[in-house]
């Protein structure tokens, strides 16, 4: 359970480390300076270093195999989780919103400046990034719960 844990802790990371790249390359940090953006800087690299020190203390775990390590990552991944709800919920706001309608012929509104950069992110990323955090959560809870 530990190391299947640690699988798809791992997977769920590239998924959100693909997210992040997506985010920052599409202007995102500048975006949420402006307001474009609905997901703000504070948010995206809190959930990411939280994410991250969990992870390590999760190796930790399983080098050490000391149960308040598994506890501590598990106590970690809970503001995580709450961050990541938080992300999803202001994405889907920005997803379903529609893109602004023309101004006259020829001419848009919605240029690349003016789209969120969350806008972008692919539906199967970020699901399959919260499925597997999710089963991270529990894989971890349930291995924290056997050590």
């Amino acid at each position: 359970m530990s190391i299947a844990a640690l699988i798809t802790w791992v997977i769920t990371a590239l998924g959100g480390f693909y997210l992040l790249g997506s985010w920052i390359s599409r202007g995102g940090v500048a975006q949420q300076r402006d307001g474009t953006s609905r997901l703000r800087a504070p948010l995206i690299f809190g959930h990411f270093l939280l994410a991250a020190i969990g992870l390590i203390v999760w190796i930790i775990f399983l080098i050490a195999s000391k149960a308040a390590l598994a506890w501590t990552a598990f106590i970690i991944l809970l503001p995580v989780a709450l961050l990541g709800f938080t992300m999803f919920f202001r994405w889907i706001g920005v997803y379903r919103s529609r893109p602004a309608a023309a101004e006259g012929p020829g001419t848009m509104t919605n240029t690349a400046s003016t789209v969120p950069a969350e806008r972008s992110f692919p539906v199967v990323v970020v699901l399959a990034h919260g499925a597997l955090a999710a089963t991270t959560l529990v894989l971890v809870l349930l291995a924290a719960l056997a050590a």
